[in-house]
């Protein structure tokens, strides 16, 4: 962790970008973020990056007192480090609290249209619980992807929607805004999910508990810098993970509860790291 003192409470969003091997990428992405939204905070997550990374962002965060640094000691998986800072950032209390990739597919531009969202209300005056910058839905799109990669993105959120019930349209969205009570009360502490399937995971516990979710148009933009750590093998245990809960779900006892948690638990090997 960043050596300067951080135990005071604070208010307001927190930037969570993760990071592996995005020396290239991190100083433009945090003063986009920095631009885009002045009275945001960011938290670097680095997982021990063997070209750096983790000393940049140290680097940075010695120049600017809203950036921080969580340094983990390797690879566990991007679920892994989410849920780190998840519980980094509501213990010094931050709300929202944001993710965002630290490759540029999230441009940090949109953010403010996002954090607008949360401010919004339905016909019961009900504000989002969690706001996704989604791909597919009206106005959202993606440059300079592969059509295999659409395909494959279209498929990944496609499957589970059928599997899990759910509503939402870009279910492996990573662009999120989450308000600090939605964290709360999605029972962090029994999320063991790791690799790309985390996305999954949060979305269906927010469906369950009752959250109200929104979607809003967001252009995804392939990286520029250095290579994406997604792969075959990765998107393969995300849909046996979807296909396992999903099974779970449709053959639970006549009238108990959906409940994720169990489910989760039962159909995922809790503690090995992911390729993610």
């Amino acid at each position: 962790m960043s050596s300067r003192a951080e135990e005071e409470r604070v208010s307001g969003p927190l930037v969570v970008i993760p990071t592996y091997d995005e020396r290239e990428n991190l100083p433009g992405i945090v003063a986009r973020v920095r631009t885009a939204v002045p009275a945001a905070s960011v938290l670097v997550v680095d997982d021990g990056s063997p070209d750096g990374t983790g000393e940049l962002a140290e680097a940075i965060a010695e120049t600017d007192a809203a950036v921080h640094v969580l340094h983990r000691r390797g690879k566990e998986g991007l679920g892994a480090a989410y849920l780190a800072a998840f519980d980094w950032g509501l213990g010094r209390g931050f709300d929202p609290i944001v993710q965002l990739d630290a490759d540029g597919s999230h441009p940090p531009e949109q953010l403010p249209a996002l954090l607008d969202m949360l401010e919004t209300t339905d016909a019961a005056g009900r504000k989002p619980d969690v706001v996704i910058g989604s791909r597919w839905v009206s106005g959202g799109s993606i440059v300079n992807w592969p059509r295999r990669r659409v395909w494959l993105s279209k498929f990944g959120s496609t499957y589970s929607r059928w599997m899990l019930g759910l509503h939402v349209k870009d279910v492996t969205a990573g662009y999120r805004v989450y308000r600090a009570g939605a964290l709360r009360s999605l029972h962090l502490e029994d999320v063991h999910t790791r690799g790309y399937g985390f996305q999954v995971d949060m979305t269906w516990r927010a469906v369950v508990a009752g959250l109200r979710i929104v979607e809003a148009p967001i252009t995804f933009v392939e990286r520029e810098h250095g290579r994406s750590k997604m792969s075959a093998a990765i998107v393969l245990e995300a849909i046996g993970r979807v296909t396992a809960w999903g099974i779970a779900r449709r053959f639970r006892p006549k009238g108990a509860s959906e409940t994720p948690r169990q489910a989760t638990a039962e159909t995922n090997d809790d503690r090995r790291p992911s390729r993610a």
